[in-house]
Formats: structure tokens, sequence, C-alpha cells
């Protein structure tokens, strides 16, 4: 791959990559910032791109336009949806959803995305697979665990909205950005994968969790992607 980019919501999960990156330019674009430069001798473009799906779909076209990235890789935290998926472990995506998009009324299901002939979205395999390798390498003993992403403007933090989610899409993590990007991603036509490191458990004790735990979860998500991305080609 030429060029790859990289997009975390939030300036702690972009920051510590930063510091990894030699020959930096910064542009200021829809006032946003993008960090050209190299990082594990690979050329990427680093964005923070604000929280939310609008600002998430928004860098990524201009990380298409302006930068012509050949992928995009979005990096952070998320909420799990499984009892098996713990704090402080690793979710890749297969897929992705905007579990808030809502056009039942219109007799769509939950989830639909009215006239696109696709509303679920396939992350690359083999960004998916080489995610993978890397994290049995480098992170052995954190959970790894691959499955769907579900997105919403929402941060969830209430048991009845979680298990929702789970029965409705059967997600395995749920934050505010990862299928966005995605839908940006597949109009385009480049590939992308979502790195979600597990912050809290998505239900009343998620505010509490996510202010312990954020900085592990991380810390786990960037020694994958500082893993990955000299494997990219």
């Amino acid at each position: 791959m030429r060029k790859i980019g990289i997009i975390g919501a939030m300036e702690e999960e972009v920051s510590i990559l930063k510091k990894h990156m030699k020959d930096t330019k910064v542009s200021k674009i829809a006032s946003t910032e993008f960090c050209e430069g190299i990082l594990e001798g690979k050329q990427v473009v680093v964005v923070r791109s604000g929280i939310g799906k609008v600002n998430a779909a928004i860098s990524t076209q201009i990380l298409v336009d302006r930068y012509q990235v050949d992928a995009v890789i979005n990096t952070g935290v998320a909420g799990s949806l499984r009892n098996e998926i713990n704090i402080g472990d690793i979710v890749l995506s297969t897929d992705a959803l905007q579990h808030d998009m809502d056009a039942t009324g219109f007799g769509y299901e939950a989830g639909v995305i009215p006239r696109m002939e696709c509303s679920i979205f396939q992350a690359d395999e083999g960004l998916l697979l080489k995610a993978k390798k890397v994290c049995s390498e480098l992170i052995p003993e954190v959970g790894v665990h691959t499955g769907r992403v579900v997105s919403g403007d929402q941060f969830i933090s209430d048991s009845r909205k979680k298990k929702w989610l789970l029965q409705n899409f059967a997600g395995y993590c749920t934050e505010m950005e990862g299928a966005a990007i995605a839908q940006a991603a597949y109009l385009n036509k480049i590939p992308f994968l979502i790195i979600r490191a597990i912050s809290d458990k998505a239900d009343q004790s998620a505010e509490m969790a996510y202010s312990e735990f954020e900085e592990l979860a991380i810390k786990n998500s960037v020694t994958l992607l500082t893993g990955l991305v000299p494997q990219l080609s």
C-alpha cells in the first residue's frame, strides 16, 4: 500500500502515534488537523476526526480526496457487548453497521440504510488476518476477538440498550465512528479495518470503567497498530 489513512476519534488515540512518526507535515482541513509522515517505514496520514459519525465520515472522505490513501484503519476504544469480551481485549472488525439508522417507519429493518444496496460493510480480510497475527505476536496476553462493530451517535451505558444491540445486530462491541468510516470506505472502494480496544462493558458501569481503563485500552490498540503498519504492502 502506498499510503495508509489512520483515524482516531480523540487526541489520546492518535497523539502516541504522532510521536512515533517522522518527517511530519500538518495541514488543517475542515477544522481538522491531518498529520502526514512516516510511521514504521510506511507513508501514513493520521487524523483526530472528533467524536461521532459525521466527523468520522468527513475525515475519511478528506483522506481519500486530498491524500489518495489506499486503505483506512480506524483505531480507538469501544464498549463490549458480550460477556466473553473483557476490558482491555481487542475487537477486530469483520464488518460494521449503524445501529441508530432507523427507517422502520418506511418498512425497513433497523440498521438498514434506505436506497442503498449495502448497509453492512465488510472489512478487508487481508488487513484483518494481518492484524490477528500481529496481536498474537506482540500482545499475546490480550484477548482478541473478530466480529461485528456497531456504531451510533450514542455512548451506550444501559444494560437494556446493550441487550438490544446484541439481539438485533449480533454486535461484538459498540462505539461512535467505525461504521461511518466503513461506509465512506465502501463508497470509495478502498479497504478498511476497525480496531477497537475495550474500555468498558457498555452497561451502568460504563462511565466509571471508561475513565479507569481508557489508558490501557488505548495502549493496546497503539501497540497493535504500530506493529501492523510495517506489515502492509
